[in-house]
């Protein structure tokens, strides 16, 4: 394998040469971690029993201060030859399936198929393969290593666990590398943001013939859509602007007494977010303007509530940055052509303090995320372990 310039003194220490041994020999315990945690419940809200599962692995592979924070993370630690700023590995815990899913993982042909066995099964059991080889004995990293296992990242979690970590806990960690699902070529440095409302319209209702003039919430919803449907998006920085949900009334029959929507915005760009935030909230003020003037001389008017149900950060990790550099020679040293990516994360958050950050996948391949049918095959998956572990080695030292 050629070994770029920058790895071949690393690559060649027998540290890490024992370290990439194990993980290919532990290949098959990786796999058996992998299915055990993805049969574990963890809805985004109620991730504590694989939490706790996740804290005993962690107890049992010598990580000190293992604990958990108001948020329901757990983490545990390696300690550094030297007392500097911490190097994060996270990997998140909850899964976008609700209790009650058959969470089952079974064998067909190479593929192991159930909720969750890539996103984020995959994520987990990489990072507990990552924690025994960095053991702090045969390989010992100069800086300190925090292994967090995450909760709320999925939908409406909002990257619940991520904003704690690095509010709190973890506001000097020098870099930190989110491992999430499965592949080894994607770089995540560009943090997707994203912000979400619900818009809620509210009226006095009635019948739909005798009270007729009653200003309508479910108009004011409809009008609400299409004024934003027509909302020119710029393609640089890319932004979009989408109704996911919309509801309201009780029956054909009746003026609805309210209506609402929800609405899902995306940019690379916290300055687009607040340009289209105000697109929003003046095409909500339009509509209800509009309806209420509509409406028969003293009619009860319409009001509406505009919450914000989600907020990501957005960000990048400069390319030119270390952690990027060692993460695309990385990829190079196992072979693959790094693909550098945006998505949204549990790294937009620190990328959004200033913390250098990516999120990677752990290894093999997989597909139909977000369903039950969801698989994963493990096609050489330990490459995607070692390729993390010299990505953490490069960015927290090594003691040779």
């Amino acid at each position: 394998m050629d070994v770029p310039v920058r790895f071949r003194s690393t690559w060649d220490a027998p540290a890490l040469a024992g370290a990439r041994i194990a993980i290919e020999a532990r290949d098959s315990e990786t796999i058996a971690t992998q299915i055990a945690v993805s049969e574990i419940a963890a809805p985004t809200g109620d991730e504590g029993e694989r939490g706790a599962w996740m804290a005993e692995r962690f107890r049992a592979l010598g990580l000190s201060d293992v604990r958990s924070d108001v948020a329901g993370n757990v983490l545990g630690t390696r300690a550094g030859a030297v007392d500097e700023d911490p190097v994060v590995i996270c990997a998140h815990l909850d899964t976008v399936f609700p209790g009650g899913v058959p969470l089952h993982v079974r064998q067909e042909g190479p593929r192991l198929v159930g909720p969750g066995i890539g996103d984020n099964g995959r994520g987990l059991a990489a990072m507990l393969t990552l924690a025994g080889v960095i053991d702090g004995v045969r390989l010992r990293t100069r800086a300190p290593v925090v292994f967090v296992a995450t909760t709320g990242e999925e939908g409406a979690g909002d990257l619940r666990g991520a904003k704690e970590l690095f509010a709190t806990t973890l506001t000097r960690a020098s870099a930190a590398i989110a491992l999430d699902g499965a592949g080894d070529e994607r770089i995540v440095h560009r943090a997707l943001g994203s912000r979400r409302f619900r818009i809620h319209f509210r009226g006095a209702g009635g019948h739909s013939w005798t009270a007729f003039g009653v200003p309508n919430a479910v108009h004011a919803a409809a009008l609400t859509g299409a004024i934003l449907a027509r909302t020119a998006l710029p393609t640089l920085p890319r932004t979009t602007l989408s109704i996911g949900r919309i509801g309201g009334g009780i029956s054909v029959n009746a003026i609805p007494d309210d209506a609402w929507l929800e609405i899902d915005l995306r940019s690379t760009s916290e300055s687009a977010l607040r340009t289209y935030e105000g697109e929003i909230r003046a095409a909500t003020h339009a509509a209800l303007h509009e309806e209420n003037l509509r409406g028969a001389r003293g009619a009860p008017p319409l009001t509406v509530a505009i919450t914000v149900i989600g907020d990501r950060p957005s960000g990048e990790t400069d390319p030119s940055q270390p952690l990027v550099t060692a993460a695309i020679e990385a990829t190079r040293m196992i072979g693959r052509d790094a693909d550098l990516a945006t998505a949204s994360t549990d790294a937009n958050v620190p990328i959004s303090r200033g913390i250098p950050a990516i999120a990677i996948g752990a290894g093999g391949r997989g597909g139909e995320a977000h369903t039950v049918a969801e698989w994963f095959e493990n096609s050489a998956g330990y490459l995607g372990v070692v390729r993390a572990l010299a990505i953490v080695v490069a960015t927290a030292g090594m003691v040779v």
